[in-house]
């Protein structure tokens, strides 16, 4: 039961082995492995953003629902807080924060609503990093980070922005701040480059990758700087320049049973003739914006996700052409984002239902540079509560109302609630909810999210970076397939760097599924991948980090042991909800899919994330959150 990828998931995607002898390993120095950088006077002791070493799935936000979920285990007993609210909220998410948004305009502007996470910040996987250093605050962002117009979206997602502040001016507004060069803030017309090994040192290729993809721009004198074989630049120049029909000899009926049953990388293979080698240069692209590779792709997936055939496909070209020119002339008019990505979006919302969390913030022109006070999210006598660092353990309806456990900080303990949502990623709920049917639970298990590893580097200054002609590029045999520079846009009120003599981020990406051929089912490669994440520690990062840029960096003058003053890791093995894949999954008849099993309505508790969308979007997220309150509402 395959989904489309539109143009729009594209959109929103973009979100979203070392080479050599191995570095010393680097990272004694507090600053590097766990602490963070300079903060200003008037921040709170309290404040996750500036905490740098390993972020995400942090130490102390996994191991109670590890216990549970692996082994059963839980506490016995409970302290009994004398705590009742009218709906309580498992995931400070998107869509955990967007079911206590809508709880409060549906049920009752005055009720009472506690958010629980895990986590030791809000806002899931629109995490924000904040560095200070030489007296300036550079901004970047820990997972999510692309929001669209609010008219592209439905009409309760796209109320939702539009009550946050982020209507059709803001999202103009964002356009113009945001410099035309940088690409992931959906400015496409700027330069992508290819960075691969090249001998004693890296070779990076400027100019738009992305449109040379497509047969577009000088991708001839492009392809003829790779360090390939000339066999294999030919077959690639073909290839983008759609010169033959690299279907010839299938009928119509074979030529679509083909590229809906055949993946992506197995077609580079068989019909354009590239070697295992060079495939990863067409593949960096596509795990960046999904996770899986090429070889978990069919062809189709692959094309409408934007990987290079858009004219390579006989009978196809001139429709397949027509998405590729759509794609790349037009991107720039939806993508848009703020600094620290949708950690803003996150941060909006938050402020919306706890003004004192940050008094004096006007909205969506400062949300970005806001101070904000975490010691007011969990206050009595407040409609919304916000209590991180909480582990939910246990949800169980008991009469009329559901009695909910968790583990905070090590210490067990019960409040109840008339309602609850649960929204945090489905695969947990099973544990949390035992009492339901296994044919449920065998729904909420079925999915498996997709793992990212974010990393941000803080640079001393970015005179090497800018050296390297590009502000983003491609690094497809290297652990992080993409770097960036850190989001330059002046969106919430944001200065970036002014120079390269300024401080910098360096924003990097990558995919710990397996991307080599492995074989296996994708859901098995994402499990897999999830491993590698849990098995890295952060020193493990910490020398991929400082290996790859001092390879790319290092002609320009770059040092990593003085050039980097500060690492945060942001590891997400729960990242992008699962959607189903061509290869893999069945179709199911409509309202038999794992995803509508697994999220239905469950008495006084009701389910609100992208795994009951299977879809990995923040719109999603909030049309689940409302799906969620709208059940429970109707049931007072």
């Amino acid at each position: 039961m395959a989904i489309e990828i539109t143009r729009r998931d594209l959109l929103n995607g973009m979100a979203i082995g070392a080479v050599g002898t191995l570095l010393p390993a680097y990272g004694s120095e507090a600053l590097i492995r766990l602490g963070r950088t300079e903060r200003p006077d008037g921040y709170s002791a309290y404040y996750p953003p500036t905490l740098t070493g390993m972020r995400g799935s942090h130490a102390g936000s996994f191991e109670v629902a590890h216990a549970l979920a692996w082994q059963g285990q839980k506490p016995e007993s409970y302290e009994a807080l004398e705590e009742h609210y009218d709906l309580v909220v498992v995931g400070a998410g998107m869509s955990g924060l967007a079911a206590a948004w809508y709880y409060l305009k549906e049920a009752d502007p005055e009720a009472r609503v506690l958010v629980l996470d895990n986590h030791d910040d809000f806002g899931g996987h629109a995490k924000r990093n904040e560095f200070h250093h030489n007296g300036r605050m550079v901004l970047s962002l820990g997972g999510a980070q692309n929001l669209d117009s609010p008219s592209n979206y439905g009409d309760v997602a796209g109320r939702l922005l539009i009550d946050l502040g982020i209507d059709e001016a803001a999202i103009a507004q964002m356009a113009v701040n945001t410099p035309d060069d940088y690409v992931l803030g959906g400015k496409l017309a700027g330069d992508v480059g290819m960075t691969v090994p090249g001998g004693d040192e890296y070779l990076t290729i400027g100019g738009n990758w992305l449109a040379y993809f497509h047969g577009r721009g000088a991708y001839k004198a492009a392809v003829a700087q790779l360090p390939v074989s000339q066999d294999q630049k030919n077959k690639l120049i073909v290839f983008f320049g759609g010169e033959k029909d690299l279907l010839d000899g299938l009928s119509l009926s074979e030529k679509w049973d083909y590229v809906n049953n055949t993946s992506y990388n197995q077609f580079l293979l068989d019909r354009v003739g590239l070697s295992r080698d060079t495939i990863p240069v067409l593949n960096a692209y596509l795990r960046i914006l999904n996770g899986p590779s090429g070889w978990n792709h069919t062809v189709l997936e692959g094309i409408l996700a934007g990987s290079p055939g858009l004219r390579a496909m006989g009978w196809l070209a001139d429709f397949v052409d027509s998405i590729g020119a759509m794609l790349l002339d037009e991107l720039a008019g939806d993508v848009r984002m703020f600094p620290d990505g949708n950690a803003s979006v996150a941060r909006l919302l938050v402020q919306k239902m706890i003004p004192n969390v940050a008094p004096g913030m006007k909205g969506f022109e400062d949300v970005a540079i806001a101070r904000f006070n975490y010691d007011a999210l969990d206050q009595a006598g407040q409609a919304v509560r916000i209590r991180l660092n909480s582990t939910a353990v246990g949800v169980r309806e008991i009469d009329d109302f559901v009695q909910i456990d968790y583990v905070q900080q090590g210490k067990p303990l019960r409040i109840t609630a008339d309602h609850c949502v649960l929204a945090c990623y489905n695969n947990l709920i099973p544990s949390l909810c035992p009492e339901m049917s296994e044919a449920q639970k065998n729904g909420l298990a079925y999915g498996v999210r997709v793992p990212f590893v974010y990393a941000n580097v803080l640079l001393e200054n970015g005179r090497a970076f800018s050296e390297m002609g590009v502000q983003m590029t491609q690094c497809p045999y290297d652990p992080f397939q993409w770097i960036s520079a850190a989001p330059t846009m002046t969106t919430g009120g944001y200065q970036p760097p002014r120079g390269p003599d300024d401080p910098m981020v360096v924003f990097m990406m990558a995919s710990p599924t397996p991307a080599d051929g492995t074989k296996g089912t994708t859901r098995e490669l994402l499990r897999q991948g999830r491993h590698r994440i849990y098995a890295s520690t952060f020193e493990d990062y910490e020398q991929q980090i400082r290996e790859q840029l001092q390879k790319i960096l290092g002609k320009h003058g770059f040092n990593h042991e003085k050039d980097i003053k500060a690492i945060t890791v942001n590891r997400i093995p729960h990242g992008y909800a699962y959607w189903y894949q061509g290869l893999d999954d069945p179709e199911w008849e409509e309202g038999q899919a794992p995803h509508e099993i697994g999220r239905a309505q469950f008495g006084r508790i009701s389910i609100a994330n992208t795994d009951s969308e299977v879809t990995p979007l923040m719109n999603a997220a909030f049309d689940a959150a409302y799906r969620a309150v709208k059940e429970q509402v109707r049931q007072q």
